[in-house]
């Protein structure tokens, strides 16, 4: 696996992380759990990342990663829903590390995320704030910013933060061209998140409802003219587009964790392919802005 800097932060990370949300999940057993992310590291895969809001996640990776937390990378997202302590405050922020801590059964989170926080509050500086007292204890190794849009400008151009995590994908490279290359500058690190779009060629028809549902549009509308697989397609454009450190891919299922790794194995798409996609993409951009 491909192990790159996360920004100037001095953390490494795999070129494919895990995204952890499904298994907070009670859908499925713990050993199937364990099993999962016993494949995960044996892919090689060192990022792991969750959030305060994805169930029982946080415990399970502390509880099964426990032997091997020197080796790997624990991001978790916090700045809200701590009982009695009002969201996207000092407080709220502070007690969801310390949480988070004991939920991981570790001394210190290697990234911790300001999970969507609205640009008006970034601005007061209360929430960066408690991110900063955090590192200085020890408590975090590198201060992150998750989100979209606006926000997500504010908290590159500001120089607060050491990295960023953000939609980038085959369907939704805006970030692309803004704000990634000014955070590669300023020396952050950066993780793409839905890298493979959800799927849209799963549906044969638009999935009216579906959270996937502009995604399927954007693709249908792309109508790229390639002979590779569609997730092959998609994954190997993001993991190697400048700047992109890791995407993370959730998945229970330890046939596609393997073909994922395998896949990112491949390295980077031909140099003309990589061109057409971002070329079709910034040709029908205009048509997309804002709806994701």
């Amino acid at each position: 696996m491909d192990i790159r800097n996360f920004g100037t932060s001095g953390l490494k990370v795999s070129a494919l992380g895990y995204g952890a949300g499904n298994i907070g999940e009670d859908n499925l057993s713990e050993k199937q759990i364990e099993s999962i992310l016993k494949t995960a590291v044996d892919a090689g895969i060192t990022l792991f990342d969750t959030a305060r809001s994805y169930g029982q996640s946080e415990e399970r990776l502390g509880k099964y990663l426990k032997s091997v937390r020197e080796d790997i990378v624990l991001s978790t997202k916090v700045g809200y829903g701590v009982d009695g302590v009002p969201d996207w405050t000092y407080d709220s922020v502070m007690k969801g590390i310390d949480q988070a801590l004991r939920k991981f059964d570790t001394e210190y989170i290697d990234i911790i995320h300001l999970h969507s926080c609205p640009k008006e509050t970034l601005q007061q500086g209360e929430v960066i704030q408690a991110l900063y007292d955090s590192r200085m204890n020890g408590k975090v190794r590198s201060i992150s910013y998750s989100g979209e849009q606006e926000a997500l400008s504010f908290a590159v151009e500001c120089g607060k933060f050491d990295g960023f995590q953000s939609s980038i994908n085959i369907c939704d490279q805006r970030t692309i061209s803004y704000p990634l290359p000014v955070a590669k500058i300023k020396g952050m690190g950066v993780i793409a998140k839905r890298p493979a779009a959800n799927a849209p060629w799963r549906f044969d028809e638009r999935p009216v409802g579906h959270y996937g549902e502009e995604y399927w549009h954007r693709w249908k509308t792309m109508n790229l003219q390639t002979d590779l697989d569609p997730m092959e397609l998609a994954l190997r454009f993001v993991t190697f587009t400048w700047g992109v450190d890791s995407v993370i891919v959730g998945t229970t299922n330890k046939k596609h964790l393997i073909q994922n790794a395998k896949i990112i194995q491949k390295g980077q798409l031909p140099e003309d392919v990589q061109s057409y996609v971002q070329k079709t993409f910034r040709d029908n951009d205009q048509d997309w802005v804002g709806q994701i």
